[in-house]
């Protein structure tokens, strides 16, 4: 029997090109995360995880084109929407179901043909941001806002959950959280997006088995919980007891430290500066000051660092975003990470059947019922 790790913990499960992790050294396709974000669309990154390769200029245009086609959702679908608003507090819920049923409606849900996974795909991320925008509209009693064709990606689902335009800061920082989120290798959602696929189940399966996956707090659910513990901290003079209350009692400090990141997450420094521009336009500050403070006592007590989620909880939050509505957004951008690994696996599969290390009882014998 092979050796056992606990959670998998540094087992190679199989080979990608999509993204990787070496050390600090984040890539999509073999492209730095720094020079994407600093440089890149989040429709040239989606672009890029499910082709391998950054489009031209006709190529990104058709994809921008596509994806908008599927952002504006049909009427009676915003119909049975509206009855998954009404759960109000349950929003991964709303999604997880929402996915399933457009995969019902899809006549190719079952076909798997490289063409019509790729067609599957551009529904799937272009109706992810209106579903989103749409069930947090929905529960506040507000009308749905369809998307300009001139507007990207990132602008248009600010703009379908606001009713309004963002500024230029905020579209900025929504670009940056989409990039920055859209792949991490074989995470706890891709993994089991694509063990569901492996199956020959089909894409819509696999994104609702993912999202699944990410609703749980150890995973999508971080920054929700960063935010809520900036909330009940308060204030900048209180950072300090409170946390080094909750090290003393061995406490978890939510959106510091990573599994995979010993020496920093390179993507938390673009959320870090997101964090510094919105609170500062917001006239909250003190939200980016507190984050800094306990990410530097984080640091010095048990020399753990901020990840991606830590300093997105008070970018989301500066821009007006229900606090539960940080891990949907999050899925808005992963989707493209999941779909890219469905599409690989597809590509070269074999049925994902690992085995467990047993440690149950042995040499039992069947007693019969009057004698137990």
């Amino acid at each position: 029997m092979p050796e056992m790790k606990a959670g998998l913990e540094g087992v190679v499960i199989g080979e990608s090109r999509i993204s990787s992790i070496i050390g600090t050294q984040l890539t999509y396709a073999g492209y730095e995360i720094d020079d994407l974000a600093e440089n890149a669309s989040f429709e040239e990154v989606v672009y890029l995880l499910w082709n391998d390769r950054l489009p031209n200029e006709e190529e990104l245009k058709q994809f921008e084109a596509d994806l908008f086609k599927y952002m504006s959702l049909a009427h009676e679908d915003e119909e049975v929407f509206k009855i998954f608003a009404k759960t109000g507090n349950q929003p991964m819920a709303a999604l997880r179901t929402s996915i399933s049923y457009l995969g019902m409606l899809d006549d190719e849900a079952d076909i798997l043909t490289e063409e019509a996974n790729m067609n599957k795909s551009i529904r799937i991320q272009g109706a992810i941001p209106a579903i989103v925008a749409n069930f947090d509209r929905f529960r506040k009693g507000l009308d749905v806002v369809k998307p300009k064709e001139e507007y990207g990606f990132a602008k248009n689902f600010l703009y379908m959950l606001y009713g309004e335009e963002p500024t230029d800061v905020q579209v900025e920082a929504m670009e940056k959280a989409l990039i920055l989120h859209a792949d991490h290798e074989i995470n706890a959602s891709t993994f089991t997006a694509r063990v569901c696929v492996a199956t020959l189940s089909d894409l819509y399966s696999g994104t609702v088995a993912a999202i699944g996956a990410l609703k749980g707090p150890l995973h999508g659910g971080a920054n929700e919980q960063v935010m809520n513990m900036l909330t009940e901290i308060g204030s900048l003079d209180k950072v300090d007891e409170y946390i080094h209350k909750k090290l003393e009692n061995k406490e978890k400090v939510m959106g510091i430290g990573h599994r995979v990141y010993k020496e920093g997450d390179p993507r938390a420094k673009y959320l870090k500066e997101m964090s510094r521009k919105l609170t500062e336009e917001t006239g909250e500050p003190e939200l980016y000051e507190m984050s800094t403070r306990i990410a530097e006592i984080v640091e010095e007590e048990k020399g753990l660092l901020p990840n991606v989620d830590f300093f997105s909880a008070s970018v989301y939050h500066s821009m007006g975003i229900s606090h539960d509505l940080f891990t949907p957004i999050f899925a808005v951008s992963r989707t493209s990470g999941w779909l890219a690994h469905m599409l690989e696996q597809y590509a070269n599969n074999r049925l994902i059947r690992p085995r467990a290390e047993y440690t149950g009882y042995t040499s039992r014998k069947y007693e019969p019922i009057e004698s137990r």
